[in-house]
């Protein structure tokens, strides 16, 4: 029983309070009380409804009576502990029952109330373990979201076109299909090369990666198809290629586009046959092949494309995958260098610096021509200190066409998102730093939709 928390009037959510008594007057009248306090109540006539009901996801508390017949409180508090140990239970005791109350907060119970109570003190005891709770799921989030970050790091982002990338990436990633990535250099080519073959059945096969615009004509060949000994001179020894190597796995040629036109033919013909002849050889040897090719200028314009084989164009694009350039989601920027500061923080043995409204500028107006790779690099320089103060970036291109309220909005949210950055997605802290209230802050967040989880520190 986890659905979605019900909202607050402070923006935050609102938790539940179970609530277990198999008395009814009494559970009618203290789920009023609590109800009238602005908690969300579930009561329960039994321990057994309640256990049905809540489970290690629970989005809330329990206050259970002692005395109840079946199950009673102590043995219900014991089989929650079991199922959540950071479930906070408050516990409800008559006089006889008090030392059994003192064994069960010995075990780890909340909190014990002894009848007669005030209805105040029953508030108070529950909005203390409402907060504690919050805090709990609060920071189970927050370990979620650091995990499946760094599955897709450093396909970080939570702009809509970095979700629709992972997205695509996880739908035809078991799919046996070849797939080209288009992106400027530095936006992350090979990694989601490497997350396709990490997400698929795949992933216990090779992942060859080759540069096709670093190996001279003269190798390229045998680098990709392999060799016999004495196939060319110098050929002393057999070499598996390549291709054939990543057979199972996954092929990531990069920088297809450098590929030599007499290697291009060859790989055509492997493609389409799915099977190989090293160089040397009359041996024809079958392949299950998946190969990722990525370009960094476009291969659908024939121009671009060069001499680039258009039948060869084709035949790898059965997907097309597209990388945004950072300039175009700037509002990952803050995100990109949280993270990455803290892996060069970590790396270098350094506390990670304060950033400098300078800095700051120059995150949000510099174009990142060098995407990803540019952005990383220049972090691990300001994790060393080794920046110089960027200097003011013109007003110009797309800045020039939103209107002022637009741009007010815009560097709002790029302050909240660095605020965020800066103090690792914690809330206190970040309201502190830009010195709004709670609920402010909240709205802000659904505003602009910046999602907090996501800059919490690992």
């Amino acid at each position: 029983m986890n659905g979605p928390a019900v909202a607050a009037v402070d923006g935050e959510p609102r938790l539940k309070v179970a609530f277990v008594d198999d008395d009814e007057t009494l559970r009618r009248a203290n789920a009023q009380t609590l109800e009238l306090a602005g908690f969300d109540v579930l009561a329960f006539d039994g321990a057994q409804a309640a256990l049905d009901n809540i489970d290690a996801d629970f989005e809330g508390i329990v206050v259970t009576d002692i005395r109840m017949p079946r199950i009673d409180g102590f043995q219900l508090f014991r089989r929650l502990k079991a199922v959540d140990p950071d479930l906070p239970v408050i516990l409800i005791t008559g006089h006889g029952d008090i030392a059994m109350a003192v064994e069960a907060m010995q075990e780890g119970a909340y909190d014990f109330i002894a009848k007669p109570y005030p209805a105040e003190r029953l508030v108070q005891s529950v909005r203390r373990a409402v907060e504690k709770r919050r805090l709990v799921l609060e920071n189970r989030e927050l370990r979620r979201a650091a995990h499946a970050a760094e599955d897709e790091l450093p396909l970080i982002g939570q702009t809509p076109a970095m979700e629709r990338l992972r997205r695509t990436l996880r739908q035809i990633a078991d799919a046996d299909v070849d797939v080209l990535v288009a992106g400027e250099t530095g936006s992350g080519k090979e990694v989601v090369a490497d997350l396709l073959h990490h997400w698929s059945r795949r992933r216990t096969g090779h992942f060859v990666a080759l540069n096709c615009g670093a190996l001279p004509e003269t190798v390229i060949e045998s680098e990709l198809f392999g060799h016999e000994p004495g196939a060319f001179t110098g050929a002393q020894k057999k070499r598996i290629g390549s291709i054939e190597h990543s057979s199972g796995g996954t092929l990531f040629l990069d920088e297809i586009e450098s590929m030599p036109p007499a290697a291009q033919v060859k790989l055509l013909r492997v493609l389409e046959k799915r099977e190989i002849t090293p160089l040397g050889s009359n041996e024809v040897r079958p392949l299950d092949l998946r190969v990722v090719a990525a370009s960094k200028v476009d291969l659908s314009d024939p121009a671009a494309r060069g001499d680039f084989r258009e039948d060869l164009y084709y035949r790898l694009n059965v997907v097309t995958v597209s990388i945004p350039p950072l300039r175009e989601r700037r509002e990952d920027i803050p995100l990109l260098f949280a993270h990455f500061l803290n892996r060069a923080a970590d790396r270098f043995h350094v506390d990670p610096p304060r950033m400098s409204d300078e800095v700051r500028r120059h995150l949000i107006t510099h174009d990142w021509p060098g995407n990803v790779r540019e952005l990383a690099h220049f972090t691990e320089r300001f994790a060393l200190g080794l920046t110089e103060t960027p200097p003011a970036v013109k007003q110009g291109g797309n800045g020039e066409s939103l209107s002022l309220p637009q741009r007010v909005d815009l560097y709002e949210a790029e302050l909240i998102r660095q605020a965020l950055a800066e103090n690792g997605g914690d809330v206190k802290a970040t309201i502190e730093a830009l010195g709004i209230p709670r609920k402010t802050f909240y709205d802000k967040l659904q505003r602009h939709g910046i999602v907090r989880s996501g800059y919490a520190r690992g």
